[in-house]
């Protein structure tokens, strides 16, 4: 069966069809390959194709069994039921056929549990009942979900699976989005994290509140997010949709989702996430450990002192520097990245992450390059599109929230030029980003690491301490763009970039720069280390004041620029 066909059919689960044969060994068809696969198997494998990789639905009492710890599970607002308040035609006696099917008396679990060993709150919606439409009793125990989860200062955990919106309790079921979202800001008012994670089908009323709420959103491979269903699209237009339309690898794509994970690998994913949004490292043993692998030694670079600032430009830009993911991963311990700004797309020029070093949790954004020919492509060479901008936005505001430093590399020729940047408000996404930069009310070190090329580097530079590398350069404008501009020919570029005082010694004396690190003759290993230590202790320095006083000393570092230029 065809991808679209699967994806037409939202209206009833994807049914396991089991076989017996004469030596009683029971089958199941997979609804992705069609092939059959032994049940035990299949259950080994947390309903996961051994095959295909198709995620079959799990009941959200599987679901628990399969995510949280052993034993660890107490369960909330059991006997909570829904009743046919409207008379509407056939509801009661779906309610009874549902609760009798899967011995819930609703489409939702709550809950505390651990998971990894932290603490929080969860629920699991049930798509064995009534596709987990959302009514008013699933409103209500994920609405109590969020606000006991204030009460005892629990993180939120959410798995969501759902054909919409009951229709038969009517507009009541449509004020389930507006209540349960009005919950789930009070949690994060109250700085406790939500993570949700995606499965298959999560659509409708569902997606359009707390499913897409999360400050981590995760999403099982393959599974449909969306809130018009692909039928009622395809009614509605009478276009044909493409293949993968509508699942969590689209979503990834367009912006709407942090990471799409294997069934197997959420509750590692999950604990390591608890463990960063709370502050604290992950233990041994965290999935997203770094071992890159070592970097090759290089020969000490005799110290030229006549290079000109535009040999500083050639070098910022060569190919065989270490890029700004390159340096997280060989200096820190461990790097989760997320992805998307929630609007449009997920930039990949700009990296942004959960990073941590010496039990210190940082968020990290960064212009990346890329390595090989078709990473640069990929990552469109380091110059951001508007979502890049707005993603590492996103990420700050998650720092903010939970109390964590935030750090930039800067490694760009500057922000995309581009008629769909332009459209989607590249200028905007820029100011937004300085503007809110500049009131953080957490530390932010920001380090240039190659070239730091106009607004598009200072949408990751205002900070309260800004570093460079020694090799590095930053500036107003590309040498070559200054010489087209000034002169009318690219040729005096050498001459421009030794007038516009871009390398670190000239912004150090200007004071636009607080520190250079001495880079000469370090591998990839070494000048991640020195990074790494030089960012701690501008941290540390850092930490010894409130938010109040770092917006306030951020502001006058700022104001500060410039004002010796002045006369009268």
């Amino acid at each position: 069966m065809s991808r679209n066909k699967r994806d037409n059919e939202l209206e009833g689960p994807v049914t396991e069809v089991p076989v017996e044969l004469p030596q009683r060994t029971l089958l199941v068809k997979c609804p992705g390959c069609r092939r059959i696969i032994d049940q035990e198997k299949l259950s080994e494998n947390l309903d996961v194709c051994p095959r295909c990789g198709h995620h079959l639905r799990l009941s959200a009492r599987r679901r628990i069994l399969a995510t949280v710890d052993a034993g660890s599970f107490e369960e909330w607002d059991r006997a909570l039921e829904a009743r046919d308040f409207l008379d509407f035609p056939g509801y009661k006696e779906k309610l009874d056929t549902a609760r009798a099917k899967t011995g819930e008396a609703d489409a939702v679990v709550c809950g505390r549990a651990t998971i990894g060993g932290r603490a929080c709150a969860l629920f699991v919606m049930n798509a064995d009942f009534m596709m987990g439409s959302m009514g008013s009793v699933v409103g209500e125990k994920v609405c109590r979900t969020f606000e006991r989860a204030c009460e005892e200062e629990l993180p939120v955990v959410g798995f969501t699976v759902s054909g919409g919106a009951r229709m038969q309790e009517g507009t009541t079921s449509l004020m389930q989005m507006a209540k349960v979202s009005a919950a789930r800001r009070r949690l994060a008012e109250a700085r406790l994290p939500y993570i949700c994670v995606l499965t298959d089908p999560t659509t409708g009323g569902v997606t359009a509140s707390f499913a897409m709420e999360g400050d981590v959103i995760l999403a099982e491979p393959g599974a449909l997010v969306a809130f018009a269903g692909p039928r009622v699209i395809e009614q509605t237009t009478h276009k044909r949709l493409p293949a993968g339309f509508q699942r969590s690898e689209f979503q990834l794509e367009h912006g709407f989702v942090d990471r799409i994970v294997e069934r197997r690998e959420v509750p590692g994913v999950v604990a390591e996430l608890l463990s960063l949004l709370g502050g604290e490292a992950p233990g041994v043993g965290a999935v997203d450990e770094l071992h890159p692998e070592p970097a090759p030694r290089v020969k000490p670079r005799r110290r030229r002192d006549g290079d000109g600032a535009y040999t500083k430009v050639e070098r910022a830009r060569s190919t065989s520097r270490p890029t700004s993911l390159e340096l997280v991963e060989r200096g820190f311990e461990g790097f989760c990245e997320l992805h998307g700004d929630r609007l449009f797309g997920d930039d990949a020029a700009v990296v942004a992450g959960l990073a941590w070093a010496g039990g210190r949790v940082m968020v990290i954004c960064g212009t990346e390059r890329g390595r090989s020919t078709k990473e640069r492509v990929a990552r469109n060479f380091g110059s951001a599109h508007p979502e890049g901008y707005r993603k590492a936005l996103r990420l700050m505001r998650l720092a903010e929230r939970f109390d964590l430093p935030v750090v930039c590399l800067v490694d760009t020729s500057g922000a995309f030029c581009g008629i769909g940047a332009e459209e989607r408000g590249q200028g905007e996404a820029i100011a937004t980003n300085l503007v809110e930069m500049s009131g953080l009310r957490v530390p932010v070190v920001s380090v240039v690491v190659g070239e730091g090329g106009s607004g598009g580097a200072l949408a990751l530079a205002v900070a309260d301490r800004v570093l460079m590398l020694g090799s590095a350069v930053y500036s107003v404008v590309s040498p070559e763009g200054c010489a087209s501009i000034l002169w009318k020919t690219a040729k005096r570029a050498p001459e421009a970039a030794e007038a516009l005082g871009l390398t670190a010694a000239d912004l150090t004396r200007l004071g636009i720069v607080d520190g250079v690190l001495d880079d000469e003759g370090l591998n990839a290993d070494e000048l991640a280390r020195t990074l790494l230590a030089s960012v701690e202790a501008r941290l540390d320095e850092l930490a010894t004041l409130n938010a109040n006083e770092l917006v306030a000393r951020r502001y006058e570092r700022f104001r500060r620029m410039g004002t010796a230029a002045l006369r009268g």
